[in-house]
């Protein structure tokens, strides 16, 4: 299973690390995904780490959002940086090997 955390309420600018840890998966096997999903809004897709750790961003967050592995720990974070009110979602991580998504953590940016 995947489990995210590290969300919570931020003010706009702030920063914020999500962690998506992992067990009965190593992570380190398999490319994984950041989505987010805004009330009233598709899910969409915010970031990637592939299994050779190229990592990919929607334009959005580019320069603001970065993802990172601890093979040794088996969890993706992804750390956000400047946070704004758009930013606002419940995001997911995704395991693309297993197809296994985790429950979500609420991230909100309100001042």
């Amino acid at each position: 299973q995947l489990v995210e955390s590290g969300g919570g309420l931020v003010r706009p600018g702030g920063s914020l690390t999500l962690s998506c840890a992992a067990s009965g998966i190593r992570l380190r096997v398999t490319a994984v995904d950041w989505f987010r999903q805004a009330p009233g809004k598709q899910r969409e897709l915010v970031g990637s780490t592939e299994v050779n750790d190229r990592r990919t961003y929607v334009h959005s967050v580019e320069g603001r959002f970065t993802i990172s592995r601890d093979n040794a720990e088996n969890i993706v974070y992804l750390q956000m940086n400047n946070l704004k009110p758009e930013d606002t979602a419940v995001y997911y991580c995704y395991a693309r090997l297993r197809e296994l998504w985790g429950r979500g953590t609420q991230v909100t940016v309100s001042s």
